[in-house]
């Protein structure tokens, strides 16, 4: 059926809060160790030659359980001595008729250990009941009565793990099956039918848990089953466990007190008195005497005839029906046939609508709603419904709502923090996180899965009613998909030969993946219907250490109304971003870092791309990477306040190194590049990026962004998104007002109505997210982020990405600022970076004698054959050039991807007398330049900002010149010292007889 999805009763402000379970909390108390107190024969028998560990073992692993309990033997009092030392977590006793050892062993150890729970297993025989009822069983907590079946070694453990567990878990939400039963004889039948009926039931429903990990835990939610033997002790047990209790299974002659004579009519007395506490709770009474039926009609209670040839069945199916196992079904409320089967959660949120009326009234007025959750461990979303009665508020339609909107909040909260496992059945508008195989994740799906944790362990994160934050609806392929698509295409050999980038991607394409995904896919199309971004994560992405950022490629696809075009598009994608692995710059970088190509793995993320839709254009609002640690601070700034750039329209074009606004988060109203008309005009974004949504049959190329539009600014203007986002400049007045004004005046993106007038709490939660990234990853840390804005002052904030930002240990205690001007090449003032380089022997310069930015494409490619060929000789230099290395726009600086550069270990941008370009901090490659120790300087001599020595280095001979670029080698190192704290950095020259080779 197709999924409803009807406007909540609660507005978001009021949303619908449920408090999880703690899983983890439940059965914290096992039993690991049981020692069997028997004499040979008996133990023997017992074992059925040796096999009961291997039979219950076989019963665990049927049943889901973990942690099956090892048995020891004892036959004397020496052998009981020795394991008792070893602390047992349970003890068996076997009596014989022959000898009273056992039970005065039993004595010695309850006396010695009165904490030890210790149980009697009798054979089914005249003598030793005999025996038995002239005997003192105040040691011990239960006598079982053995009938050569496994089945009641499991039920005696389980038991006594339900005593030992009950109260602690019952108020974490476990429900309680109360059996009342003075025979032992009859509850050694019983237990062994019920525990193996409840843990095949919690098996059941534990599957429709996220990921394996919680469907164990989940299983730990199952009922407690506790038996009692008397009146008193289960009224005790009734009344204070009460608003936990599943159901009632009472016999009917029972004492009323220990020690006490059976009384005819005890089990009469309790159900009456449980039925009017709780008018709907399942009671079932069992009698062997059919005279008792009247009576549990009387109580509104089951009957089963304990005499009957088919008790199990009998049980079982009542157990089913009255108790809320199995399937929820709803009935024609004159002839009872089966109207519609509701298996699980989702289905019941499917169908809520449009269940027949009559027969939705009749659960809910007998509660059966909140007891179906509640036999499944759904006790959130179980106690919030059962305390909306039919009593106060008789309205279907309000319950059909109530109960959609709480499956909708729970299915939210489970969904929040947890890597699911795909399945096509349960992936819906409401999943969040899934995978797809059984490999890794890779560095950026790690990253989206610890910010999804972070989003859940930090509540106050959604303190912020208009703007809620989440991650995008993600699926990530692991890497295990990976290698089975390169194994059975056998594309290693093309991949790793020297074949270019376009030959690579073109036999990508054709190659196919794993036929099963079809199915998946159509699922995961079918539920996000928007477009798609396909972003990288392999092995080493976003590692703490060696972070590949920006190296491999991320696509983006639109919608389209023709599925199969849809599919395609979206393998051709993935396809793509596996053949990003070997490109030319892949591999460049793989040298580079000193890591091995084919050892290399990808993961794949298919998000959900955040945006609005424009007629043919998507994109959002604002994107942004905000990082813990600003190394640039000015006037009021502080450096562990950290530092956000921020632009209207799709991450890529801060990535790309395009204009953004460049915010503290703490001082939000305070933006360097708006202090001014004239640098707001110069250095604030004029252009963004969109996907262009009228390419519906794409043409995949190793240029990830072909299907974007680079658009002017004033194109949003016409979108109509810009209400927020920026100021408006008047020519006439020559000043910049906050806010939009109509008219084709010039807009300013400065998200004024976010930063200057608190539209939006956009400045706040990037405090809070960059605060607990840094504290939980231990690190300073990067994210990324984007955020749509909409014209009720609300909107979405959603966390793409986060990555360490590893600094260099290396101890520096001595003072830059002392060291003479002559001894150094170069000095900043603006440096990015900590620590000491020692074995630099390489400098590499951009001449600027004659320089114009209009050679700056031709620089980049001679950069290129430099740097590959000191990446043959395993060479790190020191990079001097003009302008923003890095720059897409190549009147910036020079136009060089991190592959072309990859060898460098300090950069320098140097700005000239005729050429004046604000420093880019090294936007395009930030993450790389701190993963991997790179020195960033900033230095404008023109102006004694910094020093540059160009005449020493034009004095020493060259090692290699190109047409613009002169390559110096030294025989001994220059030293690049780094001060990060400061944020100043030098380089020294070696003594005068060591310069040149």
């Amino acid at each position: 059926m197709e999924e409803q999805k009807p406007t909540e009763v609660l507005p978001k402000k009021n949303r619908l809060t449920l408090r999880d379970t703690d899983f983890m909390s439940m059965m914290q108390r096992r039993i690991f160790n049981v020692l069997i107190v028997a004499n040979p024969y008996d133990a023997f028998m017992l074992e059925d030659d040796g096999r009961i560990d291997e039979k219950l073992f076989n019963e665990y692993v049927r049943l889901g359980l973990r942690y099956p309990p090892r048995f020891f033997r004892a036959y004397s009092r020496e052998d009981v001595e020795k394991w008792t030392d070893k602390q047992p977590d349970l003890i068996i006793c076997m009596p014989s008729t022959e000898s009273n050892d056992v039970f005065d062993i039993a004595r010695q150890i309850k006396a010695a250990y009165p904490n030890l729970p210790i149980v009697v297993l009798t054979p089914f025989s005249h003598g030793v009941n005999e025996r038995m009822k002239n005997e003192d069983l105040s040691a011990f907590e239960y006598v079982f009565c053995w009938l050569g079946n496994a089945d009641l070694l499991l039920s005696i453990i389980k038991l006594m793990e339900d005593k030992m567990n009950l109260e602690k878990d019952l108020s974490a939400g476990a429900q309680m099956i109360l059996l009342v039963e003075d025979s032992v004889r009859f509850y050694s039948s019983f237990l062994p039918i019920l525990y193996k009926f409840i843990l095949q039931q919690s098996l059941n429903f534990a599957s429709e848990a996220l990921n394996n990990t919680l469907e164990t835990l989940r299983m730990r939610g199952r009922p407690k089953i506790v038996l009692a033997r008397n009146y008193r002790e289960a009224w005790e047990l009734y009344q204070k466990y009460s608003d936990n209790t599943l159901g009632v299974i009472s016999d009917c002659r029972f004492p009323m007190t220990d020690g006490g004579k059976a009384v005819p009519d005890a089990g009469v007395q309790l159900l009456r008195a449980v039925r009017a506490v709780d008018r709907f709770v399942p009671l079932i009474m069992d009698s062997s005497e059919e005279s008792n039926v009247k009576a549990a009609v009387s109580c509104d209670a089951s009957f089963i005839n304990k005499n009957s040839k088919s008790l199990d069945h009998d049980l079982r199916k009542i157990i089913l029906h009255k108790f809320g196992f199995g399937d929820f079904i709803f009935r024609n409320s004159e002839t009872l046939e089966p109207l519609v089967r509701i298996h699980n959660l989702k289905e019941l949120q499917d169908n809520i609508f449009t269940l027949p009326r009559e027969a939705l009234l009749m659960h809910i007025q007998r509660n059966n709603v909140s007891r179906w959750l509640c036999s499944r461990a759904l006790f959130p979303i179980s106690e919030f419904l059962k305390k909306i009665t039919w009593q106060s508020l008789q309205d279907v339609d309000k319950h059909r709502q109530i109960i959609y909107d709480a499956i909708v909040a729970y299915r939210r909260m489970k969904n929040q923090g947890v890597v699911a496992v795909f399945h096509r059945e349960r992936f819906d508008h409401f999943s969040n996180f899934a995978r797809i195989g059984d490999g890794s994740l890779g560095g950026k799906g790690r990253g989206l899965a610890f910010l999804d944790h972070l989003i859940k362990k930090h509540a106050d994160l959604n303190s912020f009613e208009q703007l809620p934050v989440m991650i995008p609806k993600t699926v990530v392929l692991c890497t295990d998909v990976f290698d089975e698509f390169m194994e059975k295409n056998d594309l290693y050999p093309m991949a790793l030969s020297n074949a270019s980038d376009e030959e690579i991607l073109d036999a990508f394409i054709k190659a196919h993946l794993p036929q099963r995904l079809e199915e998946d896919f159509k699922c995961l199309v079918d539920v996000v219907q928007g477009p798609l971004a396909i972003r990288s994560s392999s092995l080493l992405e976003d590692a703490h250490y060696q972070p590949f950022a920006g190296i491999y490629s991320t696509y983006m696809i639109p919608p389209t109304e023709d599925t199969g075009e849809r599919l395609e598009m979206l393998a051709d994608a993935i396809k793509a971003v596996y053949a990003s692995v070997f490109y030319k710059d892949s591999k460049a970088y793989m040298t580079a870092t000193a890591n091995i190509i084919d050892q290399e793995k990808m993961a794949v993320i298919i998000q959900e791309l955040v945006g609005q839709t424009h007629e043919t254009r998507f994109y959002p609002h604002i994107s942004g990477v905000a990082r813990s640690i600003n190394y640039y601070p000015v006037e009021d700034q502080k450096a562990e306040d950290g530092i956000v750039n921020m632009a209207l329209g799709l991450g890529k074009y801060i990535v790309d190194g395009g204009e953004n606004l460049r915010v503290d988060p703490y001082l939000p109203k305070k933006i360097m590049q708006l202090s001014e008309m004239e640098i707001a005009l110069r250095e604030t974004q004029t252009r963004f990026l969109a996907l262009d949504l009228a390419q519906t049959k794409l043409n995949f190329k190793t240029d990830d962004g072909f299907n974007l539009l680079n658009l002017s600014v004033r194109q949003a203007d016409k979108d109509g998104v810009l209400k927020w986002l920026c100021s408006t400049f008047d020519p006439y007045d020559q000043v910049i007002r906050d806010g939009y004004y109509e008219g084709r005046n010039r807009k300013i993106i400065s998200f004024s109505g976010i930063l200057q007038y608190n539209v939006l709490p956009l400045p706040q939660v990037l405090q809070k997210i960059l605060e607990y990234g840094a504290k939980e990853m231990m690190r300073p840390v990067e994210i990324e982020f984007a955020c749509t804005v909409n014209d009720d002052k609300t909107g979405e904030f959603y966390l793409l990405q986060i990555r360490p930002m590893v600094d260099n240990k290396m101890m520096l205690d001595e003072d830059l600022d002392a060291v003479n001007d002559e001894d150094l090449v170069l000095r900043s003032e603006s440096a990015i970076g900590h620590g000491i380089m020692s074995d630099l022997h390489d400098i590499v310069y951009v001449k600027t004698d004659g320089y114009n930015a209009s050679m700056n494409p031709e620089i980049a490619d001679e950069m290129e054959k430099i740097n590959d060929s000191m990446l043959q000789e395993g060479k790190g230099y020191i990079l001097v050039g003009p302008g923003r290395w890095g720059s897409s726009d190549p009147w910036l600086g020079i136009p060089v991807k991190w592959p072309a550069i990859s060898g460098a270990r300090v950069i320098v941008e140097c700005g000239l007398t005729n050429y004046r370009i604000d420093p880019s901090q090294g936007t395009h490659f930030f993450q790389n330049l701190t993963s991997l120790g790179v020195a960033y300087f900033t230095i404008n001599p023109y102006k004694d900002d910094g020093l540059f020595d160009k005449e020493w280095l034009d004095s020493l001979p060259a090692h290699n010149e190109t047409k613009h670029i002169r390559h110096i080698r030294l025989e001994s190192p220059l030293v690049a010292k780094i001060d990060g704290m400061k944020k100043k950095g030098i380089v020294t020259k070696p003594a005068a007889e060591e310069y040149a080779f």
